[in-house]
């Protein structure tokens, strides 16, 4: 995992990018209180050897420790389905509540079907906190507002903060544009009328997206864009593509993708909130492979 910082007016925003999942995770301050936030952790997971490490979440807990500052909101943007989620383990480690959209729970009952998972929580309890569209949380003196933008998945969030916001995997850099809307209760209409509604903020305002991939003209990863960007230049849906052009395309390209590579151990322990499933009696933990299920 790379690191590079970068800030939004005084509120310090750290990026930690993920090369094997193409994942950025973000250490959020407010400098006047040390009060920090942490949106999507990544879990590291090696699929060839079915093995976990915490070193990518572990920095995260070092950047803390160094810069003395004290979590208090791990942030989900949605059950993530190309990467596993530390959550769990940052709590464990911080106390930190962990926090998702309220629709997380419509989630759950397909996946938690899927996987046969009785031990799911159903209600969404594996979280600490379900927002919806409008909620605000504290962050030391500032406050983080919650924007539901369905469309990816039916529980995806972004969250504004000061001239930011951090939208997952709503929208992409704009030479790579969107997310696919594919996925069990994405809907490319919904995603569609999602992203207008974040390219409503003001154009200054900083986008900060959950991947990113690169296009063949470009050779640096990049996470930082602005409203104004987005509209002028994504390929997707600039100003100027209206909704049945953009779910036309969006259909399209979907149906040309894989699906991601950790979809099904990820979606095991995402709907847990980070957690694995629980040890059999042997001690061992198994995630399951459901054949000709997806």
């Amino acid at each position: 995992m790379t690191q590079a910082q970068t800030s939004s007016a005084a509120l310090s925003v750290q990026a930690f990018f993920d090369p094997a999942t193409n994942t950025v995770s973000y250490l959020l301050a407010d400098p006047d209180t040390q009060a920090a936030a942490i949106i999507d952790p990544v879990l590291d997971f090696d699929p060839k050897a079915a093995r976990l490490s915490t070193a990518s979440a572990d920095r995260l807990l070092a950047a803390l420790a160094e810069q003395g500052l004290k979590l208090q909101w791990i942030l989900e943007t949605h059950a993530h389905a190309d990467h596993l989620s530390a959550a769990d383990h940052l709590r464990a480690a911080t106390g930190a509540p962990i926090v998702i959209g309220q629709h997380i729970t419509q989630v759950q009952r397909g996946f938690a079907d899927l996987f046969e998972a009785d031990d799911v929580d159903l209600s969404g309890g594996a979280f600490d906190r379900l927002v919806a569209d409008g909620d605000q949380i504290p962050l030391g003196g500032r406050m983080i507002s919650v924007l539901h933008t369905p469309g990816h998945t039916p529980a995806c969030v972004s969250y504004r903060i000061d001239d930011a916001i951090f939208v997952g995997d709503t929208l992409f850099m704009p030479d790579y544009g969107t997310a696919r809307a594919d996925f069990p209760g994405g809907d490319a209409a919904t995603l569609y009328r999602s992203i207008r509604k974040i390219l409503a903020l003001p154009p200054e305002t900083r986008i900060f997206v959950g991947h990113d991939y690169l296009p063949a003209d470009r050779q640096t990863h990049v996470w930082e864009s602005t409203v104004a960007r987005e509209r002028a230049g994504n390929i997707h849906v600039h100003d100027g593509v209206e909704e049945s052009a953009f779910v036309t395309m969006r259909q399209a390209r979907d149906a040309t993708l894989d699906a991601p590579t950790l979809i099904l151990p990820a979606l095991q322990v995402n709907i847990r909130a980070g957690a694995l499933p629980a040890a059999s009696p042997s001690g061992r933990v198994f995630l399951k492979l459901p054949v000709n299920a997806l």
